[in-house]
């Protein structure tokens, strides 16, 4: 049971409880739990993985050279102790009573089923084809379309079906029915992009941490109403609460981290990124910053954007406009060292993050 709720009859005689009423106290609570679940449970989850995995996640034998020899034998299905300690923390510090958290736990865990799923018939299979990409697809968008309608349904007044534009606090698109099928292409375009992302040691994971911490804050801000008003913000009654989901996902990234630091112990697979990705779309999506999405996680559509430009540029030339997609794997071939590319990335979502976090004021 949540421990907020829990501690609510005794938060006006002792002041420790008192602290349970505020999300900034249960968020810090929610991070730190989720680092601390990480921790101890990782080299248990590894070593079930190593077990169960004996020759480790399939490597892709077009990919770059040296990860036949540097990745082999690496388990995947990292993602489990994300989603574990997320799930755990979450449940434990977040107001259980507020539907945005557990709509925003639906397609989380959602997307990691599926994500398990394609891990597990990769790994069974010994080759990295795992699940059909039309039925991936399907999935998403069955899950996606759920949770955009229970998310619509959760939120009041016309914004709920409206789309805001960043900077221009004025402007306000109106979706009307198709706001829940667009809200649907947010999770599933992030859940591919960290998914696409996902390729070199700690690559996803901070990006996605850097993401998360931005949200921790727009959630926060956009659910209370002093705040938002004065940074003139569209305030959602009852979004904060999912400052508290993000802040389990920062101390969770942080976790995983740990031993998935060059060279890894652990892989995040399918199931960490899928899931990961569409956290952050859902999230965005309750807080009305789809767009400034766009901008914070710009490291993953980029990394999307150059599957695209590759495939699309090769099926109507012949010729490749990377030496090899995702981005990171252009650089690869390159020359550049592992860690000199995960490094500038993590660069480059800093200052993305920044400038997202810029609109918040710019107005």
């Amino acid at each position: 049971m949540m421990l907020s709720v829990i501690s609510r009859p005794f938060a006006d005689h002792f002041f420790l409880f008192n602290l349970f009423r505020y999300i900034t106290f249960r968020a810090g609570a929610a991070c730190l739990t989720a680092l601390i679940v990480s921790f101890v449970l990782g080299p248990a989850v590894i070593r079930w993985l190593k077990s169960v995995q004996k020759q480790g996640q399939p490597i892709r034998a077009d990919g770059p050279e040296r990860h036949l020899v540097e990745k082999k034998g690496t388990p995947t299905m990292g993602g489990l102790l994300i989603l574990g300690s997320l799930t755990i923390s979450t449940l434990l510090w977040a107001d259980l009573r507020n539907g945005y958290v557990w709509a925003v736990l639906f397609v989380t865990l959602g997307y990691g089923a599926l994500g398990f799923w394609d891990d597990y018939l990769k790994v069974t299979r010994r080759n990295t084809r795992g699940v059909p990409g039309r039925t991936k697809l399907i999935v998403q968008t069955a899950i996606g379309l759920a949770t955009a309608i229970w998310i619509t349904s959760l939120a009041r007044g016309p914004l709920a079906t409206a789309l805001t534009v960043p900077v221009f606090k004025e402007v306000v698109i109106p979706l009307g029915f198709l706001f829940p099928v667009f809200g649907t292409l947010v999770m599933m375009g992030a859940s591919n992009a960290v998914n696409l992302t996902d390729g070199l040691d700690g690559l996803a994971i901070v990006p996605t941490m850097i993401a998360a911490s931005v949200f921790t804050l727009i959630a926060y801000l956009v659910g209370n109403r002093i705040f938002a008003d004065y940074l003139q913000l569209n305030p959602v009654v009852g979004a904060g609460e999912l400052a508290v989901f993000c802040a389990a996902l920062v101390g969770a990234g942080l976790g995983f981290l740990w031993f998935n630091a060059p060279p890894a112990a652990v892989f995040m697979g399918d199931i960490g990124a899928l899931g990961l990705g569409g956290a952050l779309g859902a999230v965005a999506m309750v807080t009305k910053h789809e767009i400034v999405l766009m901008i914070v996680g710009g490291l993953f559509v980029v990394e999307t954007l150059s599957v695209v430009i590759q495939v699309f540029w090769y099926k109507r030339t012949g010729h490749r406009v990377f030496l090899m997609a995702p981005l990171h794997h252009h650089f690869e071939k390159k020359g550049w060292a592992e860690p000199t590319i995960v490094i500038r990335f993590w660069i480059i979502s800093m200052i993305l993050a920044l400038i997202g976090l810029a609109t918040l004021k710019i107005r």
